[in-house]
């Protein structure tokens, strides 16, 4: 199976799009909202839009042949980096995918993971992989604020057809 080099960009569209929402829904909140622990493993708001936001950078990185900044780092840990830095990361997602084939996408990619360990599979698996990394995640933070009483924004695949339609 191979899925067109169009879907897996509308899918990176969707992904930037979602996390931007809850990073805007997350600026609402006071500081000890934004690090009030869940007991998850990335414990609270603002460690788990970082996770992500650290994980679209390293696979980023993996996919593009460009060298990998460490994991997570204490920098990352700013409602500002995702506020800023994430954006910018966005649009270089957005940019590399814009070259990107259906023939690339069907083609396998190696890479290593954080451990060193060394892997091969389809781009448009990795692609997928990225997004529903950070879906799975995106509903993660939606269920905290809901938790502390907030009304989370809709972060799901329709909202976002939706919401292109109408801005179409």
């Amino acid at each position: 199976m191979v899925i067109s080099a169009d879907i897996l960009r509308t899918h990176l569209a969707y992904s930037a799009w979602a996390s931007q929402r809850l990073v805007a829904a997350a600026a609402k909140l006071t500081p000890a909202e934004l690090t009030r622990d869940f007991e998850t493993a990335d414990r609270h708001v603002l460690g788990t839009l970082v996770h992500v936001y650290a994980a679209d950078r390293i696979w980023l990185a993996r996919v593009s042949g460009a060298p990998a900044a460490p994991f997570i780092s204490d920098a990352d840990y700013h409602l500002s980096v995702l506020q800023n830095d994430w954006p910018v990361l966005h649009l270089r997602w957005q940019q590399w995918a814009s070259t990107v084939t259906d023939e690339q996408g069907g083609a396998n990619i190696a890479f290593q993971d954080t451990k060193g360990n060394p892997y091969s599979q389809p781009l448009w698996q990795v692609i997928l992989h990225v997004v529903n990394h950070g879906s799975h995640h995106r509903g993660q933070v939606s269920g905290f604020l809901r938790a502390m009483g907030h009304t989370p924004p809709p972060v799901d695949l329709t909202a976002y057809f939706r919401e292109q339609a109408r801005n179409g």
